[in-house]
Parts: C-alpha cells; structure tokens; sequence
C-alpha cells in the first residue's frame, strides 16, 4: 500500500532571548523583552528559557554584555539547548562574531529579527527590494563571520596565485548589488511620486503609528475594504490606499502604512523610504495609538522621532486613540488624552466607538482646506457633472433657463478645483461663493458680478477665484 505524500512543514525555531538596557536611556517599550518575544513570534519562532536582561551604564566593546552576564547566558543556553539566541540589541560585527564563539550557537540581533519579518511580509516587488536592499547593507559589514572556514580560491590551473578572497569576492558583488537595488528603487520612487501626484484632486488621509495600533482594522472598517488585520507585529508591511466616504459624501483617500518600533533599524528607515511615500504627501495625517497598552505614551513617542526624519516639513495631525473598548485603566487613559493633546479623538475601530466624531474631525479639516465654488455648466454637461459627484457631494443645484446652464454649488479644495477645472470645458465656470473665501481683489469682483460671471482664463490649479482655480 503506498503512502501517501504529505507536505513537511518547517520546524518552529526554539530562541532563546537575552538583552541589555542602559541607565542613560529612558525605558523602552519592551523593558521586559515582550516586543522582543512579539517579534519571534511574527517571525514564526518560540521563545523558550527565561529572558536575561543586563542593566548596565555603558555596553561591552567586545560582548556587548559583562563578563559575567555571558558566562551566565551560556549556562542557560546549556540548560534549554536553543536553536537561535536572539539578542534585543543592535550588535557590531564584532560583538556577534565574539558571542558565537563563547555560546556555539547562532545568534540574531534585533536588527536581523526584523529584516527576517519583513523578508517574510514582502509581497509586492517594491517591497521585496526594499526588504533585499536593507538586508544587503546590514550583511556588508558581517561577511567576515560567515567565510571564516574558507581560504583562497585557488586549485585549478591558471587560478593559482594571490588570487582573491572568497570574502573579497562578495564583497565586491554585494556592492554591486547594493548600487543596483539603489537605482531600481530610485526609479520605483520616482513613479511613485508621479502616481501620488496624480491624486491631487483628492484629499489624502495617512494612517501612521506604531505597530499593531489598529491601522489595518480602522482602515477595514472606515472603508469596508479587507485587508489583513492580525493581532501581530508588522501584520502591514506593503502601503494600502482605499476610498473613505464620510458622512456628507465627500470622498478622501485612506493610506494605510508599514508600523513603526522603538529602535527601528535605519537601513528600514532609508529603504523603506519610496513605502511611506503615501504618508510624506498626506493632506492629514492619523497618528493611531493603541491606548489599551501599558506603555502607549512610549510608542507615540517612538512614532514621533520616526516620523521627524521621514516627513519634509510638518504636517496636520490628529492623534487617534484607539481600541478604547479594551483599556482597563481610565486613570492611565486620562493621562494619555493629555499627552496627546486636546485635539486627540477616542475610538474603537472594532466596536465602531468614536468614529462618528472621527468622522466630523476630518470633515472640518476637510472645511478648513476648502471653500464654496459656484460651477456654471451646460445641461449636457453629463460627463463633469459625474466628476463632481464622484469626488463630492453638491450642496445645490439649479437649472439657469436663461442661459441653459446648471449652478452646482460645491466645496472643493485647491487640488480638486484644479482638477475639475483641467476636465471642463470653455462653456464651463467657477465662482467663488462670498464669505466662505479669503477674498482678494479677484474673488470681490467676482462676487459682486450680478448675473453672468466671467469665464475662468489663465491661473495656475493652486488657486480658486472668479479669474482662477
């Protein structure tokens, strides 16, 4: 009787976890290494034996931990037989090849944790570079521990001589690679830049903030898309972008991107540059913080140093606390609604607590960019009177019967008056409604023109008035 084939699943790594925190650094969120163990587990580990964490003043140059701490990690290493140490700091070169050599076991440091996630998460071939990009630069400076057990390539006739190292020999190629995931990037970026550019005409939404806040699910629920939403760390690794109809039937567009941590490898941070593309031009950005966590004020923090070295300028923020349906302590959430600021919305994205009054936050700041605009149009103007419902909601409409035309009145702003303008036809014109407009001298005629206002001519698509938009 044959047997029949099964597939064979690849074991579970059993890792063992050890750090080191410094007394000069404030705490981190995962002071007792349970990010550290968030972390294994997304990339599919188990964490076994007791977590070892060494406070100290400044690190070991050549350990990273004391002379003691090693040789007591090595006994517990004896003791539960890892397959893996995972170390919850950013070793040198150096240090790691030196804890290999007193512990005879493979060890992975923070950084490498995380490039194992990402590797894993990569879908889209943008991702995919970015993810080969950084695992390339942190590689670099770490291929002296993996060629130690060769010597010069040489045997064949004619190969013999100086020759050149394995170790030389990849790191030439890697170089290599490095220059040429760069370049591919640059042009990836490039039309990314172009693709949200194109977007102009809409009001764009960045959802921004730690890892596993809640983005993924309050994206899901704001426009009923179906996206991943897991209960691990780095669930979103590629940007998402849905359409968000809010309750006056204004659309924007809802981009949901990549969670940050605390010590976030920089190589991540360069590469991953063209993925937060969506949230460097971002109208508005949605900072969610998952409020039921014991240490929220720390990762709004982290999101915020993060957030200072991607973003070219400031941005309009709003800080949304979410998962309110699970925080246990409403003394610590007070706290945090002050750290975030009167500005800041409470909300359940599971539950839908909150997100009415999200909702009227983001349309007055949707107001605050915006401003009433009369659209004169002919009756057969079937195609741009789509356009306008497409991207707004008219507020009114009148049929003008002695010029045959439809005044739609609408709020728009800069970007989506400019598109619709680019889309009109020469029969088609915008006016400036009166007192909802910082006037000027342009918009002041308009508005006192009694019947028939003049036709749009000239102005660049950044502005709205009787002579532009």
């Amino acid at each position: 009787m044959s047997r029949i084939p099964r597939a064979t699943q690849t074991p579970q790594e059993r890792v063992l976890l050890c750090g080191v925190r410094f007394s000069d650094v404030p705490p981190f969120d995962d002071e007792d290494l349970s990010e550290a163990a968030g972390l294994v587990q997304a990339a599919e580990g188990v964490v076994v034996g007791e977590g070892i964490i060494q406070r100290m003043q400044r690190p070991t140059p050549a350990t990273l931990f004391g002379s003691g701490k090693v040789i007591e990690i090595g006994q517990e290493i004896g003791r539960v037989h890892p397959d893996a140490v995972v170390v919850d700091n950013e070793l040198s070169p150096a240090q790691g090849r030196n804890l290999e050599k007193a512990w005879n076991v493979r060890i992975i440091d923070r950084s490498e944790l995380i490039l194992d996630i990402f590797a894993r998460r990569a879908r889209t071939r943008q991702a995919r570079l970015q993810v080969e990009l950084a695992q390339n630069e942190y590689l670099a400076p770490r291929l002296r521990r993996m060629w130690t057990h060769l010597e010069r390539n040489e045997g064949a006739i004619g190969a013999r001589g100086p020759g050149e190292t394995q170790l030389e020999t990849d790191k030439r190629l890697i170089r290599r690679r490095i220059q040429d995931l760069r370049e591919e990037l640059r042009t990836i970026e490039e039309r990314k830049q172009r693709e949200v550019r194109t977007r102009a005409e809409q009001f764009t939404i960045g959802l921004v903030g730690y890892t596993n806040a809640g983005k993924s699910t309050l994206l899901n629920r704001l426009t009923g898309a179906d996206e991943l939403a897991a209960d691990m760390l780095f669930a979103t690794l590629d940007t998402r972008t849905r359409q968000w109809r809010l309750s006056d039937g204004r659309t924007v567009l809802l981009s949901d991107t990549v969670g940050f941590v605390q010590r976030l490898p920089h190589h991540l941070v360069a590469s991953f540059h063209a993925t937060l593309e969506e949230a460097l031009h971002a109208d508005l950005l949605l900072h969610i913080v998952d409020a039921a966590h014991e240490r929220a004020n720390e990762q709004m923090k982290a999101v915020e140093d993060v957030l200072r070295t991607v973003l070219r300028g400031p941005r309009e923020e709003i800080v949304v606390l979410n998962k309110a349906d699970r925080v246990g302590d409403p003394v610590a959430l007070a706290g945090l609604e002050r750290s975030a600021g009167e500005s800041s919305i409470l909300i359940s994205a599971v539950t839908g607590l909150g997100l009415e009054d999200l909702d009227a936050r983001v349309r007055d700041r949707l107001d605050a960019q915006s401003r009433l605009v009369d659209v004169y149009m002919p009756a057969s103007a079937g195609r741009l009177d789509a356009q306008i419902r497409s991207i707004c909601t008219p507020l009114e409409r009148e049929y003008v019967e002695e010029h045959d035309e439809v005044r739609v009145r609408v709020r728009l702003s800069d970007g989506q008056a400019g598109f619709l303008r680019r889309a009109a036809g020469p029969q088609v014109r915008f006016v400036a409604v009166g007192g909802d407009l910082r006037e000027g001298p342009d918009e002041a005629a308009a508005i006192a023109a009694p019947s028939r206002p003049p036709r749009i001519e000239g102005g660049g698509p950044d502005r709205v008035s009787a002579a532009g938009t």
